[in-house]
């Protein structure tokens, strides 16, 4: 599951709405709505995401952050290290080897610890 899966299937079981009438409302399979929530269909487009903030009733940063979700909801993840120091490349590579064998805990800590790093990163461009 993908983290807008995650948070698509959340809002619909919050608002007691089944795939299937979602997906029609929308303009979509429930198959390709099941897919989606599962992870097995890449991130969605920026006008499907558009129709599920509208269906939803979603508005500003609640929106904002649901785009971001989707964006960051690519099941199959493409890393190209060509150029990039020995460092990333050796980072990429373990990650790819290794991903399944860390609990959700683990995941959440290294995504934070990355983030703070990227977040410190720019604070001192700034």
């Amino acid at each position: 599951m993908t983290p807008f899966g995650e948070k698509l299937r959340a809002l619909r079981a919050e608002r007691g709405v089944s795939q299937k009438a979602m997906a029609q409302a929308i303009g979509v399979s429930a198959a390709y709505l099941s897919a989606l929530e599962h992870g097995r269909r890449g991130a969605p487009t920026w006008t499907l995401i558009q129709k599920i903030i509208g269906y939803f009733n979603i508005i500003w940063d609640d929106a904002e952050d649901l785009a971001r979700l989707a964006e960051s909801s690519h099941p199959r993840v493409r890393i190209d290290t060509s150029g990039l120091s020995p460092a990333a490349t050796e980072l990429a590579n373990l990650l790819a080897e290794s991903i399944e064998k860390l609990d959700e805990g683990e995941l959440r800590r290294l995504s934070a610890s990355i983030r703070a790093a990227l977040d410190r990163r720019s604070a001192a461009r700034d």
